[in-house]
């Protein structure tokens, strides 16, 4: 598992803990991704990384694509 290279940003509130999640379930950033694309969401990896680490707000469509693909409530993402 990669460390973050970069400090968090503060553009979203989401993105700490959906990284999180998404590491404590094992799910590689790749794989995450192409989930995201065949829930509907266009996104490519730039724009992933950038929401992981606060660097761009996040639309209630992709915390929403994204919870479900985690298998969490969205509140637990904030």
């Amino acid at each position: 598992m990669k460390i973050r290279k970069q400090n968090y940003g503060d553009k979203n509130l989401v993105g700490k803990n959906i990284e999180r999640i998404r590491k404590e379930k094992g799910i590689k950033q790749k794989d995450f991704i192409a989930q995201i694309q065949i829930m509907g969401c266009d996104m490519n990896p730039t724009s992933y990384s950038k929401l992981e680490g606060q660097l761009r707000n996040a639309t209630d469509k992709e915390v929403f694509v994204i919870a479900k693909i985690l298998g969490v409530a969205m509140e637990e993402l904030f």
